[in-house]
Formats: C-alpha cells, sequence, structure tokens
C-alpha cells in the first residue's frame, strides 16, 4: 500500500509542481477568503517543520538535493501569503483567525511588544542564521570545485588499483558533480533567504503605514483605535511568515553546514557532545561551585549539576560495558588464530583475475607521481577493450620481495603465466633490423615478442634513435608483455558473471534479439562458450549483433557450441578478413590435401559431450609434421603463415594444429571476404 500510495505521488508529482506554481501566481491577484488563507498559512508552517526535520535526518547533503528549488518555491509562496494577507488586511481588517490570534494571544495583545518580537526574530533570521548559511555556502561551493581534480585523480587511482570497479568509479564520479552543483545552487539560492528577510521587514512597516492611512483617513477611526487594530494585525501577519522563514533558514544553515558526517544530526550531537564523560563531570563540579555562592539562587545550579553528574556517570558504565565486549572480541579473534571462521576461509579462498608482482627495484615505477603504471594499466585496459569487444578484469597490482629486483610476474588467477625483466632507470632499444652501427648497453630480449634488444641508459637514447633502434621505457615494454597476455587469455577472463553483463547491455539497445536468445535457445554458459571459441582465436567479440543474431538463427536446431561458433564466425567474415595479412589485395595460404581433410572428416566422433577427432596417432604426427614445414616455409620467406581448411574440419584441424602451433591462423573458405584473392604457397600432405 505504501509503494503504491508513493507510485501515484511520483507518477503525478510534476503536475503537482505545475499546479502549485499556478495557485501562487493566482494567490498574489485574486483576493483569498479568511478561511482558505488560515489553510494555507498552517500548510505553510507544516511544510517548514517537515523540511527542518528531513535537513536533519538526512546524513549526506545530497540526499536532499532538491533542496535549493524548493528554497525558491517556499519564498515565493510566503510572499504570496503576504500579499493576500495584506490585501484582507487593509479592506477588511481581518485576515482570519490565525493572524488574529498571533496578533492578540501570541503578544498579549500589546502591539510594541508584538512589533519587538518580530523585529527580534527578523534580526535572528537575517544577522544571524541567514548570513551564515550564505558564507558556508559560499566557501562549500568554493572549496568543492578546488577539490574536484583531486578527487577525480583518487577515484582512478581506486580504479586502477582494483579497488573498484567501472560502476563505482562511474557513481563516484557523478557523485563529485552532482555535490558541486548542489553546493554552487545553495551559494545562490542561500540568496533568497536573505531577500525574504528583508522583504518582511519593509512589507510590516508598508502595512503599518497603510493601516494608519486606511484606518484614520478613509475609514475614520480614532488614531489609537487605528493604530492599536492594524499594528496587531500586521504583526500577527508578520510572525506567522517569520516562523516558518525562519524554520526555513536554520534548514539551510542544517544542510550547508553538514559535513563529513554518516549518520543524522541527532546522533551526531550526541555520540560526539557526550563521548567524554570527564566533561560532564567538570561541567557539573563548576554548577555546583555556583549554586554555593551567596546570592545566587542554588535550586537551579545544583539540580542542573545533580543531572550532569548523573549523565556522565550512565555514559562512563556504557564504556565499561563496551570495552568489556571488545576484550571478548579480542579473544575469540586470538582464538581464530587456530581456526578460522567460515566467512574468513572463503575470503581467503578468492582469487583475482589479474595480478602483476613487481620485484623491488620497480617500485618506483608504481608511484603515483606522473605517468604512473596504474594509469597506463587503466588506458591498456580500455584500449583491450576497444579491439576485444570485452571489459576486462581489473589488475592487481603488487610487491613481491621475494622476486628479484627487477623482476615482475604475471598471473592469472593466481597461476603465473609470463614473467620479464625490465629495468626501471634504462630503456629498451630493439634492433629493428636496419641498424647502422653498434650501441653499448646490456644485452636481453624483449619479454612479449623474444625480439633481441638492449638496455641502455637514457642519456643514449637519441642516439639509439638515429641509428635506427625503436627505443620504449620500461612501463611501455611491461604494458606491451601484459597486453599480449590478456589478448592471449582473454577467452579465460570472460566468466559468465562478464558475459551476463554482455547480454544485459545488449538486452538495451536490442531487446528482441536477446529475449529470442535468452533463455529459451541458449543458457548464459553455452553463450559463454561461443564467445570464448572466437577470442581463443583472436577474433573481436564487438559485433555482439551479428553474433546474437546468428546463434538466434541456428541455436533451436543445433546444440553444439563448437559448431555454432564457426557458424558465427561464418557471419563475421568481414571483422575476420580484417586480422588476416592481405597484400595489394591477395592472401597467401596453406591449403590441406583433400587426403589429409578427409581423414579428419573420417575421425570425427559424435557425442552427447560434442564432437571429437580420433585420429589414428601416426596419421596426426604426419599432419603435424607436415603442417610445421609448411608454416616454416612461409617464415623463412617472410610470409605470415595462414591455414586454409573447408569449412566443416576448420575447428578440428585448428585443435590438432594448436597442440605444436599455438597461435597458428586457421580459416575456412567461408571467412574470406569474396574481395580478397587468394594463393596457394603451401600444402600440408600425409606424404
Amino acid at each position: 500500500m505504501h509503494s503504491g500510495l508513493m507510485g501515484r505521488l511520483l507518477k503525478y508529482g510534476d503536475l503537482a509542481m505545475a499546479a502549485l506554481i499556478v495557485v501562487i501566481i493566482i494567490m498574489m491577484v485574486i483576493p483569498l477568503p479568511p478561511r482558505v488563507l488560515d489553510l494555507l498559512l498552517v500548510f505553510n508552517l507544516t511544510f517548514a517543520l517537515v523540511i527542518v526535520l528531513v535537513t536533519m535526518y538526512n546524513s549526506d547533503p545530497l540526499d536532499f538535493a532538491v533542496f535549493p528549488s524548493l528554497l525558491l518555491l517556499t519564498t515565493l509562496f510566503r510572499l504570496a501569503l503576504n500579499v493576500s494577507s495584506t490585501r484582507l488586511i487593509l479592506l477588511d481588517a481581518y485576515a482570519g483567525e490565525i493572524i488574529s490570534q498571533f496578533g492578540s494571544f501570541v503578544v498579549g495583545g500589546n502591539p510594541v511588544v508584538g512589533f519587538v518580537v518580530f523585529l527580534i526574530l527578523v534580526a535572528i533570521q537575517f544577522i544571524v542564521i541567514t548570513r551564515g548559511a550564505e558564507r558556508v555556502a559560499e566557501v562549500a561551493a568554493r572549496f568543492t570545485l578546488d577539490a574536484m581534480p583531486g578527487k577525480q585523480m583518487a577515484i582512478d587511482a581506486d580504479l586502477n588499483a582494483g579497488l573498484i570497479d567501472d560502476a563505482q568509479a562511474r557513481d563516484r564520479r557523478l557523485a563529485i558533480s552532482r555535490e558541486a552543483d548542489f553546493y554552487g545552487a545553495m551559494d545562490g539560492a542561500s540568496k533568497f533567504v536573505k531577500g525574504d528577510a528583508i522583504a518582511a521587514i519593509i512589507i510590516t512597516i508598508i502595512n503599518i503605514i497603510g493601516g494608519f492611512v486606511v484606518g484614520a483617513l478613509q475609514l475614520g477611526l480614532p488614531l489609537a483605535e487605528a493604530v492599536t487594530t492594524y499594528t496587531l494585525l500586521t504583526v500577527g501577519d508578520g510572525l506567522v511568515s517569520q516562523i516558518p522563514a525562519l524554520l526555513i533558514s536554520v534548514a539551510t544553515g542544517i544542510v550547508v553546514t553538514r559535513a563529513a558526517s554518516d549518520t543524522d544530526l541527532g546522533n551526531d550531537v550526541i555520540s560526539q557532545i557526550l563521548r567524554q564523560p570527564r566533561v560532564l563531570y567538570l561541567a557539573a563540579a563548576v554548577l555546583a561551585l555556583l549554586g554555593l555562592i551567596p546570592g545566587l539562587p542554588p535550586v537551579p545550579f545544583l539540580m542542573v549539576a545533580a543531572v550532569s553528574g548523573l549523565l556522565g556517570r550512565g555514559i562512563t558504565l556504557a564504556v565499561e560495558d563496551v570495552q568489556v565486549v571488545e576484550d571478548e572480541h579480542v579473544e575469540e579473534d586470538a582464538a581464530g588464530e587456530r581456526g578460522q571462521s567460515p566467512e574468513d576461509t572463503a575470503r581467503m579462498l578468492q582469487v583475482d583475475p589479474v595480478t602483476i608482482e613487481i620485484g623491488y627495484g620497480l617500485l618506483s615505477l608504481a608511484d603515483h607521481t606522473g605517468d604512473d603504471l596504474m594509469e597506463r594499466i587503466g588506458m591498456l585496459r580500455r584500449q583491450l577493450a576497444g579491439e576485444l569487444g570485452m571489459i576486462l578484469p581489473l589488475v592487481r597490482l603488487r610487491d613481491n620481495m621475494a622476486l628479484d629486483a627487477n623482476t615482475y610476474n604475471i598471473k592469472l588467477r593466481g597461476v603465473q603465466v609470463a614473467t620479464g625483466e625490465i629495468m626501471a632507470d634504462r630503456v629498451l632499444a630493439m634492433d629493428t633490423g636496419e641498424v647502422d652501427g653498434e650501441l653499448a648497453g646490456l644485452d636481453t630480449v624483449e619479454p612479449a615478442f623474444g625480439l633481441p634488444a638492449k638496455w641502455i641508459t637514457t642519456s643514449d637514447r637519441d642516439k639509439a634513435d638515429l641509428m635506427g633502434y625503436t627505443v620504449v621505457d620500461a612501463p611501455s615494454v611491461l604494458m606491451t608483455h601484459l597486453g599480449e597476455v590478456l589478448k592471449k587469455h582473454a577467452h579465460e577472463l570472460l566468466s559468465r558473471q562478464e558475459t551476463k553483463v554482455i547480454i544485459d547491455a545488449m538486452r538495451e539497445t536490442n531487446p528482441a534479439v536477446v529475449d529470442e536468445l535468452v533463455p529459451d535457445t541458449m543458457r548464459v554458459g553455452d553463450i559463454q562458450k561461443v564467445l570464448q571459441n572466437l577470442l581463443r582465436e583472436g577474433v573481436p567479440i564487438r559485433d555482439l549483433l551479428t553474433i546474437f543474431e546468428t546463434l538466434a538463427d541456428y541455436g533451436p536446431v543445433v546444440n553444439d557450441t563448437d559448431r555454432l561458433s564457426e557458424m558465427v564466425r561464418q557471419s563475421l567474415y568481414r571483422t575476420i578478413s580484417e586480422l588476416l595479412p592481405v597484400y595489394e589485395g591477395r592472401l597467401r595460404v596453406i591449403i590441406l590435401d583433400p587426403q589429409v581433410e578427409g581423414e579428419i572428416n573420417d575421425s570425427l566422433e559424435h557425442t552427447d559431450g560434442g564432437t571429437f577427432v580420433a585420429l589414428d596417432p601416426d596419421v596426426q604426427s604426419a599432419i603435424i609434421r607436415s603442417t610445421e614445414s609448411a608454416v616454416n616455409s612461409c617464415l623463412d620467406t617472410g610470409i605470415d603463415p595462414v591455414v586454409l581448411t573447408s569449412p566443416g574440419i576448420r575447428f578440428y584441424f585448428r585443435r590438432i594444429s594448436e597442440q605444436v602451433l599455438d597461435g597458428l591462423t586457421v580459416v575456412s573458405f567461408h571467412e574470406i571476404a569474396p574481395s580478397i584473392e587468394i594463393e596457394a604457397v603451401g600444402r600440408v600432405s600425409l606424404s
């Protein structure tokens, strides 16, 4: 019932705000009956009280981000009430029971007392609360804008360090932007409160003068009676308006002064003021001494001193109880040394998807000054996301004192898959094959591609460039190696959770194909296997629409994810063709002998778990030897080896060849664009 009511209110909220603004404008033009004015005055007082209570219970100023706009509406509403009440006072010398009672009962029917009380309220609002809130809002807006770059850098550092994910980083950046907008709006909105206080004084003076003119000159009332009647009504009107205005001013001050807090105002006040019981003991002692001084009334001083002392004693006992509980927790933690709780054990079993461990000699590369490793890792993840079509997991960077000083390890799910050695104070010069002259340096091997290179001093960098070397700094060497590792193992990093995220993102833009595919046709795990098959051979999954439509077409009749992967590859022939080493429209390939294709096709065994190759070991060895020979011949002549097969056996030949030739490109006829000319430069045969 509560949610239904809230839903209806939210549904018609825009209409309610529009109607409220129209009513405010009408109130300034059309006279209101006294009963209606009474109802609106009570509503004004209630709404101001609600706003104050909301600001007290909010722990974050952004929880009440609509307050600047609400401040304008409430100010405009009070001014409209002033106009309506002034009209009734001057025309009828009566503006409803609320104003009459405030003018007679609240101030005892004395216009001088009422006017003084009114001036005191205006002074409190204008001089104390409004000016203070205005200054705090101005300073908060300035400091928030100045701190934005630092906060953005801190978010980027946490993102690159793996402390938060992309969604959390996006939310934090949005919160920073909203915070700056909020304090900027509060800086301007606080001027409304200031102007409202000034307008209240002016309106009251005008009403008193106008009442004197109307009563004495137009209605012919005695001077004393005219002054008393209209002054009381005017003061009553001012008090009715200024009490809600004072509440709104207090709410403004609470909003702009709430900072560095996680709870509401009441809890903050109680927990922070009453945190130290000795303060209450000292206050009780001082009050007791004042109560014993001759001439001062002892009863109030001694009563408050007793209350302060009892309150301090109660807090002391509460602190002792908390300390006992903490000691018990310490004992439990000590006992936990012998046996971890299930929650702690589960936390220890978690492994990071990607981790880089660096030796102590490389720690200078990971500092947060300048272009550090974490910034480069973030850029690399964004680059690979654009190339592969998947969001790679966060990369953890850790120091490992057990490693050699200049060594680093790259781990996937806690298992080392690559290692390398770089020198933080040197740059790497790689031989391009067109180097002119010798260069002094430490001989090494480039870790990503295994190229011969030298570590040289930074002072020799220009010299190496002139001699024809390709020179890169140490962080770039590590990032290149990491990029190659991530691309090679991208299929291992695509989990079901990441696949679910991809499906949900696809559903937002193309709901028809996703609803047709998931979950009736294929499960998330099946789609994951297809995407993993593509990534395993370096095929990007950016064109998700083509992939999903192909799966939706063939998924109902094909249950084998490997066969579905081949059908998707054929649909992505343009993408695959762009990855092939095509020179001047010609692709040089190694083809399979028909006998080889026949042997592979005849050896396929179809089971419930999938299709497998059951080749004779001698035949398989002959195929592998022939493939190695053809690949080496291509490499010797400077040709990038590509094997071309028929569509039916491409996947299975790839499985055979990857045992000894990992990374070999194998494509079928249907995966090559029609515009590409094919030239056979080698053959795989059994002879």
